[in-house]
C-alpha cells in the first residue's frame, strides 16, 4: 500500500518525467538585428553574396504563457543559421533546464515518413475525361526507396500508374515545422504569462560600405572638392526575414575563434525519392534502356526566395536630408551604426541604408611613382593618379569610414562620367585617405641610376639617382616619388627628409606643360 501511494505521488508531481507540456511562444513582438562583417574578409575583398560568412546577433521579444510545472517552450521561425549554443533566454522565473533545436524541417519526405502506417488520400485525374477520383490508402514505405501505398486494389508505387495523381495528408506529423524551431525546457511552479527575450548568434550575414563620390570643378592647382554619399549594404542569406527590426551594424575587426558555420548546422529538408519498378514481364525480362537515365535531382534544400535589394532612404531635395540615416556610435574600439527607425531585413535580400552624406569634401590630386634603389631604366612610365584627403572636420569629413567600395564620377558636358573604382580599408577619424584612380598618360616619370656601381654591389658607397618628371597637362601637378624603405636605405638630397608609411619620399610640384629633374643619393642603412 505504501509503495502504491509513493508511485501515485510521483505521478502527480509537476516535474515528473514525461509531464512536460509543449507551449508555443507568440510571434516576435520586437526584433533587434546587429550585423557583423565576415572577420576573415580582407579590406580588398567584396562580400560574397552567394556564401556570406559574417554573422548577426538577433534578439526576439515574445510572449509565453506557461502552465504550472515543467513545460517545453517552442520558438518557431528562428533564423536557419542559428548558433543554438549561443542562445540565451531571459524573463522566466524558472530559467532554462535544457535547450534543443529541431533537426528536421517540413518537406514531402518528412510528411511521408511521419505518415508511415497511417491513412492518406490519393487523388487521380483521368487525362481523357478530366474527372478526378479519390480514395483512402495506407503508407507502407518510407520516402527514401520509392513510395508504396496499400489501396483496395493491393500495393502500388506512387507515380507509376501513368495518371496524374497527388497525395493529401490530413495533418502534419508531430515535430515537423515549415520554419526552424528552437525549444527549451523550463519549470514554473505557479504558471503565468511572461515577456521573454531570446538572444542568439546566427550565421549567414554580412555587410559592407559603398561610397559614391562626385568630383567638383577644382581650383585648377591640384585642389579638388567632391560630394560624398555612403551606404551600408547589409546581406541576409537566411530564409527568414526580420520585419520592423531595430537594425545595427558593427565596424571593426573582431577576434572570432568559433566556426559559426559548423556550429549553426542548419536543418535540411529531406528529399522524396519516387522509384517505379521496371516495365515488362518476368518471362520476357526487363527492357534494355536505349539511353542513360537522367541524373538524380539534387537534395531539396529549404525554400529560397529570389535575392532582392531594398534601399532605405529618400531622394534628396534641396535643403533636405535622407528620410533614414544611420547614426555613428562608439562601441569600445569598434564603431556601431544604428538605424533610427524600424526597418525590415528581408529574407534572402540586401538592405541599403544611408549613413553619410557630405556635400563638400576638400582634397587634392597628386601623382605617384616609385624610383627604388638600383633602378637602371631610363624610359618614361605613367604615374599613378591619386585622390587624397584627410578624414577630419577641416576637410569636410571627421567620421569613421568603414571599409568598402568607392565609385568616383567626374562632371562633363554630357553628365557625370566614371573615372575610377577602388576599395577602401577602415579609416579612423584623422587618418589620411587615398583613392587610386589608375595611371595618367599626361604625367610620366623616367628613373635612372647615374652612378656606375649598383647599390647592392657596393653597400657603403653612395649611389647617385635621378628622376625626370614630365607634365603634359595645362595645370601644375604635384608628384610624389618613392625612393626606398627607410629601414633599409639611407637617402640624401634636397627634399629627401620626408618619410611616410616607412618610405623615403620626395614631393615636388611640376608646372604646366613642363618637365624637371630631381636628384638624390642612396646607400644601404646600417652597413
Amino acid at each position: 500500500m505504501r509503495r502504491g501511494a509513493i508511485l501515485l505521488a510521483l505521478a502527480l508531481l509537476p516535474g515528473a518525467a514525461g509531464a512536460r507540456t509543449a507551449v508555443d511562444a507568440s510571434a516576435p513582438e520586437g526584433l533587434a538585428v546587429t550585423v557583423y562583417r565576415d572577420p576573415a574578409r580582407g579590406a580588398d575583398e567584396a562580400m560574397d553574396r552567394d556564401w556570406p560568412r559574417g554573422f548577426a546577433m538577433i534578439s526576439e521579444t515574445r510572449t509565453v504563457t506557461l502552465p504550472p510545472g515543467e513545460s517545453t517552450v517552442r520558438f518557431d521561425g528562428v533564423a536557419e543559421g542559428m548558433v543554438a549554443v549561443s542562445a540565451i533566454v531571459t524573463g522566466l522565473p524558472g530559467g532554462t533546464i535544457e535547450k534543443n533545436r529541431n533537426a528536421e524541417l517540413l518537406s514531402p519526405a518528412a510528411l511521408v515518413n511521419g505518415a508511415l502506417g497511417n491513412r492518406v488520400t490519393i487523388t487521380r485525374t483521368n487525362p481523357a475525361t478530366g474527372q478526378t477520383q479519390s480514395e483512402q490508402a495506407v503508407v507502407r514505405t518510407r520516402a527514401d526507396g520509392g513510395l508504396v501505398l496499400q489501396t483496395r486494389e493491393g500495393f502500388e508505387a506512387v507515380r507509376c500508374a501513368g495518371l496524374p495523381e497527388k497525395l493529401t495528408f490530413d495533418r502534419v506529423p508531430e515535430g515537423l515545422s515549415a520554419q526552424p524551431v528552437f525549444s527549451f525546457d523550463t519549470h514554473d511552479p505557479g504558471g503565468g504569462t511572461y515577456r521573454v527575450v531570446l538572444t542568439y548568434l546566427a550565421w549567414g550575414f554580412d555587410w559592407q560600405a559603398n561610397y559614391v563620390a562626385t568630383l567638383g570643378a577644382g581650383d585648377g592647382l591640384g585642389g579638388v572638392d567632391l560630394a560624398l554619399t555612403s551606404w551600408l549594404t547589409l546581406l541576409n542569406d537566411n530564409a527568414q526575414g526580420f520585419p520592423d527590426a531595430e537594425l545595427m551594424a558593427v565596424a571593426g575587426t573582431l577576434n572570432v575563434e568559433s566556426d559559426f558555420q559548423a556550429l549553426a548546422d542548419p536543418p535540411q529538408a529531406e528529399r522524396l525519392r519516387l522509384t517505379c519498378y521496371p516495365l515488362g514481364s518476368t518471362a520476357a525480362g526487363s527492357p534494355i534502356p536505349r539511353r542513360m537515365p537522367p541524373p538524380a535531382p539534387p537534395p531539396v534544400m529549404a525554400p529560397q526566395a529570389d535575392m532582392a535589394i531594398e534601399v532605405t532612404a529618400a531622394r534628396r531635395t534641396e535643403g533636405a536630408g535622407a528620410a533614414v540615416m544611420a547614426g555613428e556610435e562608439a562601441l569600445g574600439d569598434l564603431k556601431l551604426y544604428r538605424v533610427p527607425e524600424p526597418v525590415t531585413v528581408a529574407a534572402k535580400g540586401l538592405k541599403q541604408v544611408a549613413f553619410l552624406r557630405k556635400d563638400r569634401v576638400e582634397g587634392r590630386f597628386l601623382y605617384e611613382v616609385a624610383c627604388l634603389p638600383g633602378a637602371g631604366r631610363a624610359d618614361f612610365q605613367p604615374a599613378a593618379r591619386v585622390l587624397e584627403t584627410v578624414n577630419d572636420a577641416d576637410h569636410g569629413l571627421g567620421l569613421a569610414l568603414p571599409s568598402g567600395g568607392v565609385t568616383i564620377f567626374e562632371p562633363s558636358s554630357r553628365g557625370p562620367l566614371l573615372v575610377g573604382e577602388e576599395r577602401l580599408r577602415d579609416h579612423a577619424e584623422g587618418q589620411d585617405v587615398e583613392i587610386a584612380l589608375g595611371t595618367s598618360a599626361q604625367v610620366q616619370v623616367a628613373c635612372r641610376r647615374t652612378s656606375e656601381h649598383d647599390p647592392g654591389e657596393a653597400p657603403r658607397k653612395w649611389t647617385r639617382m635621378e628622376a625626370e618628371l614630365a607634365n603634359a597637362l595645362p595645370i601644375p601637378v604635384t608628384v610624389r616619388v618613392a625612393l626606398g624603405p627607410s629601414a633599409a636605405w639611407e637617402v640624401r638630397g634636397r627634399g629627401t627628409g620626408q618619410v611616410r608609411d616607412g618610405m623615403h619620399e620626395i614631393e615636388t610640384k611640376i608646372p604646366a606643360n613642363s618637365d624637371r629633374k630631381i636628384r638624390w643619393r642612396v646607400r644601404r642603412a646600417g652597413e
